[in-house]
């Protein structure tokens, strides 16, 4: 039993000394509300990012309403689900993204600052949309009560240009 027990504590202190993968997105955890804008229009999101399965994923959902921009036109209503996990092949953060306009976004973490005030998303793929089209987030934390949101968006060929950028503020 002495011999058994000695590896055990060897692999339980392996794994405790591995850094975690989540850190830089903890601060996600919770409620969050502010005003969004950019291509849609004026609008408002409301968005709440949970972790599940035993803290193994965060699942994120996001409803963003988007005023008319014109007389007599309708408000745009987007929403979105998404699914983040660590992918231990690829030793990072991967992010499926399901939109309610039927595009599937697959995003891998890119980037994040040491201090966690910068995290960089990228698109792997793009699911539904014309082949070529990529897509990258950045999150700027402010506080552990405040995050800006920038999402670019670039056609097949082309560079990347803002499409909308939300300034959330913790709620819950």
């Amino acid at each position: 039993m002495k011999h058994l027990l000695v590896p055990l504590v060897a692999i339980s202190l392996a794994a405790t000394a591995q850094p975690d993968p989540w850190k830089p997105l903890r601060v996600f955890a919770g409620k969050w509300e502010g005003p969004t804008s950019g291509k849609p229009g004026k609008g408002t999101t409301v968005r709440e990012y949970r972790f599940e399965l035993n803290g193994r994923i965060l699942s994120q959902r996001d409803r963003s309403v988007y005023q008319p921009q014109e007389p007599g036109a309708k408000r745009v209503v987007h929403e979105d689900f998404g699914v983040l996990n660590y992918d231990t092949s690829l030793e990072k953060i991967v992010w499926q993204q399901y939109h309610s306009e039927g595009m599937v976004n697959q995003y891998a973490l890119d980037s994040a600052s040491v201090d966690g005030k910068s995290i960089q998303f990228v698109t792997t793929r793009i699911e539904n949309l014309a082949p070529g089209f990529r897509a990258k987030k950045l999150y700027r934390v402010l506080s552990g009560q405040e995050i800006e949101e920038t999402f670019w968006l670039a056609p097949p060929g082309g560079d990347f240009e803002v499409y909308t950028v939300a300034h959330l503020k913790r709620v819950k």
